[in-house]
């Protein structure tokens, strides 16, 4: 049997736990036999992996922090004497470190922007952007909320645009019929690439929403702002859904065109949730893959790529963004000359 889905969370505590297991230069405890056998059950045939040491340092996206956990995890199974330390920032928290050159792997929910790569750039850190596996974003109210099953995105831009602060506070503003119940906000913080995203689709400006609502690069905060109220609503990862099932529920969303979408994984990988659904990245620098264990760590997420995305509650990549991807490792490797 192969490792099941393991809630968020955890798996940013297990970070942790990867950082003493590296120390000690030892493998997994007795707790932990029945994750660290999963691998082997999967009846695959390989063969015995070069036996690499050393660290790998990542920052960045909370969003993407946990599944960058989770494969480091994996990793370690097979290479228990390379350290991979992953921090949780938020994108652009991480993308100052890394283009600083203090971080070897940059975990980003939204594409690098112009003022970043002019930083990276005058900083000589020169990278490759790999997407690494995909999410969406999914809106979501309370469980009692029985009314807003769909909503377009007119309507979420009426409700989180700056000129709604103050303005826009009960859902029967949102759309004419719905009951007379006080909105309550809550959603992601500003250092968070979610927030970015969010905004950006929704407001047509990244960073540019009204501030009143409960703000937190910690998803667990917007689940209980929502759960909390009935009229509650906030948005996070669409495998957040999964993870707080009965907690909060996802809505459909309309883009303009009358169809209303639930978010999923089918929905996310045929590119029909829209705008919500995404690209997740991890920005490797190229000077890193001059070392083993990083060309090593890369090429895991790859191969391993379906297992580690479902084990962490994303969307695996299609075939074609896999190529895309293994394409443009395979050239900073090159140009590194790994």
């Amino acid at each position: 049997m192969g490792i099941g889905p393991v809630p968020r969370l955890v798996l940013l505590l297990l970070a942790l736990a990867v950082l003493a297991l590296s120390a000690a230069g030892c493998g997994r405890g007795d707790e932990d036999d029945d994750t660290a056998d999963a691998p082997a059950a999967t009846g695959e045939a390989t063969e015995p992996a070069e036996e690499l040491s050393g660290s790998i340092t990542a920052d960045g996206s909370s969003t993407v922090g946990p599944f960058t956990t989770y494969a480091a995890e994996l990793f370690q199974q097979e290479q228990p004497d390379v350290q991979v330390t992953v921090g949780i920032s938020g994108t652009g928290g991480g993308f100052e470190r890394f283009c600083a050159g203090e971080t070897d792997l940059s975990n980003a929910s939204r594409p690098i922007d112009e003022e970043e790569v002019a930083i990276c750039e005058e900083n000589g850190i020169e990278y490759v952007e790999l997407n690494v596996v995909n999410d969406g974003l999914a809106v979501v109210v309370n469980p009692e909320n029985d009314w807003a099953e769909c909503l377009t995105v007119e309507e979420l831009n009426k409700v989180w645009r700056p000129e709604a602060e103050g303005e826009i506070t009960n859902w029967n503003q949102v759309r004419e019929g719905f009951p007379d119940v006080p909105l309550v906000l809550a959603g992601a913080g500003t250092d968070s690439g979610t927030f970015d995203y969010f905004t950006e689709v929704i407001n047509g400006d990244s960073g540019v929403t009204r501030t009143d609502y409960t703000a937190s690069e910690d998803d667990n905060v917007t689940v209980q702002a929502v759960e909390g109220d009935t009229g509650g609503m906030g948005y996070f990862g669409l495998s957040y859904v999964a993870e707080n099932e009965g907690r909060v529920k996802a809505v459909a969303i309309d883009d303009g065109d009358g169809e209303c979408v639930t978010p999923s994984t089918e929905t996310v990988q045929d590119g029909s949730y829209t705008p919500l659904g995404r690209p997740l990245f991890i920005y490797a620098k190229q000077e890193s893959f001059t070392r083993p264990e990083v060309q090593a760590f890369m090429q895991f997420t790859l191969d391993r790529n379906a297992e580690i995305a479902e084990g962490a509650l994303y969307v695996p990549l299609t075939e074609e963004q896999l190529a895309t991807a293994q394409t443009g490792l395979d050239e900073s490797i090159a140009a590194a000359g790994g």
